[in-house]
């Protein structure tokens, strides 16, 4: 039985892209802790690093040659101060010198030691090959970053199939929205409650409520950033930031100094009703700024779709119900969780492999379904809202131009947060005994969209917008 956590859908890093950035930073990471264990990493004279398919193709306009600088300097994406981020680019860049692990110095040349080959290797469309070089030999290690920030080596047995398996500890295994229900029913538990029950066998409750709020944390602050800076985003495209724009039109006289306060000054704002839709898109446009901006950013169930989830839950904190607390937002992000995880083991949450409705499709559905369970929905609900979400959104491709995690990315957030709250909606008015499309069945669906879609619709930028717009009329 597959077995995923709500902390592996959600996950803390730096901006654009979780697969493109994100993830190759962890293979990094991974890789140098492989060297330790086999006792080459004092051994390694000089790295060659090589990028396949979609992250060869679109890996510039996502940072993933900076990604992986970051990762082999032993830098944490978690932690890292995002200022620090151009400092230690800079340096590498300008003494063609990588302090390796953050522990000896090694030569190391941008421009020749990280290549862009545009071929795709078959085990999936996001692959990167480490090379350590040691007394003339070459050691390789190649690594998959599957979506999500998750990355993979290569199983001989799984390959053909392009699955990965996530052992399975939790006591109540689910892998489908059947197998949910089956077990809310059996417990006589909401989702958030089965779920909860599952991760408490890996960990202690107080665990878990301090590192969803970590999250929850990091999703406010991030919101309260994009609200607040002004400019244009980083990359050629000149993107002019709007979260700042629009905050400007729709705050009230409150005053605040923190992401907190500044959370209770907004529910003290008399909002109209016209100006709900404004709210939400403002949130979602505020996370994907700072995520197209190198910032820090929760992985839910990617970056680039990153704006959804907080927006919905934001709007349900300063529309919805002001007394919402840390017991909602605790119940929001697991029921949340437990539906990406739903798509991933049936499907996948990678636009290199299924385009964007894997991405913002995805993180609607998400976002609708855990919405609809603080909203009073039954667990059947709730899945029917996953369902309505998603529904919506296949086939919808990935086509960033540029390969920036800009345009259409960061509209498409606002739009799925809102798609995302009409589905909340359509589930409660809806009898579960009455729905003809489950869950399951349209997971399943975009696992085949995904599979029939044009490799050129796949984060490629040689499809849509991407090669319908031109970075000169930008």
């Amino acid at each position: 039985m597959e077995c995923i956590s709500v902390f592996d859908m959600l996950k803390i890093g730096v901006g654009p892209s979780s697969s493109h950035t994100l993830g190759p930073w962890r293979a990094a990471e991974r890789w140098i802790k492989e060297l330790k264990a086999t006792n080459k990493f004092d051994k390694v004279e000089s790295i060659t690093v090589d990028l396949y398919g979609s992250l060869s193709l679109t890996g510039k306009g996502h940072a993933t040659d900076y990604a992986i600088l970051l990762g082999l300097s032993g830098a944490d994406p978690e932690y890292i101060p995002v200022e620090s981020i151009d400092v230690i680019i800079a340096a590498i860049k300008n003494t063609s010198v990588l302090a390796f692990n953050n522990e000896r110095p090694i030569p190391f040349d941008i421009k020749t030691d990280i290549v862009f080959n545009k071929k795709f290797l078959p085990f999936h469309a996001n692959a990167l090959v480490f090379s350590a070089h040691i007394n003339g030999r070459r050691h390789r290690a190649t690594y998959y970053s599957i979506g999500g920030g998750f990355v993979v080596q290569e199983e001989r047995k799984n390959s053909k199939a392009n699955k990965i398996i996530f052992y399975c500890t939790f006591p109540y295994p689910i892998s489908t929205g059947k197998e949910l229900l089956k077990f809310c029913n059996d417990l006589k538990l909401p989702i958030s409650g089965v779920v909860l029950e599952n991760e408490k066998s890996i960990r202690e409750e107080a665990i878990i409520n301090s590192e969803l709020q970590r999250i929850w944390d990091t999703m406010l602050e991030c919101m309260y950033v994009g609200c607040h800076t002004e400019g244009n985003l980083p990359g050629g495209l000149n993107v002019r930031r709007r979260a700042y724009d629009m905050y400007q039109k729709l705050k009230g006289d409150t005053p605040y100094t923190t992401p907190v306060e500044w959370l209770n000054s907004i529910r003290n704002t008399d909002v109209k009703f016209r100006q709900i839709l404004k709210w939400v898109s403002c949130f979602a446009l505020a996370v994907n700024e700072v995520n197209a901006s190198l910032g820090r950013v929760v992985t839910a169930p990617t970056n680039g779709s990153a704006g959804v989830i907080p927006a919905v839950l934001m709007y349900y904190l300063v529309i919805e119900n002001h007394d919402g607390n840390f017991e909602d937002i605790k119940r929001f992000l697991l029921v949340a969780g437990e539906i990406g995880s739903i798509f991933k083991k049936g499907a996948t949450i990678s636009a290199a492999m299924g385009g964007c409705q894997a991405e913002i499709g995805v993180s609607s559905a998400m976002a609708a379904g855990a919405l609809c369970e603080l909203s009073g929905g039954t667990p059947e609900q709730v899945l029917v809202a996953a369902e309505i979400a998603m529904e919506h959104h296949l086939g919808m491709t990935c086509d960033p131009i540029g390969g920036l995690v800009q345009i259409p990315c960061i509209e498409r957030n606002a739009m799925g947060a809102i798609k995302a709250i009409n589905a909340c909606e359509l589930a409660l008015d809806t009898d579960p005994n009455n729905v003809k499309v489950p869950l399951d069945k349209v997971v399943n669906t975009m696992w085949e969209t995904a599979k029939d879609m044009n490799t050129k619709y796949k984060e490629t930028s040689e499809g849509g917008l991407a090669v319908g717009v031109h970075l000169s009329d930008c």
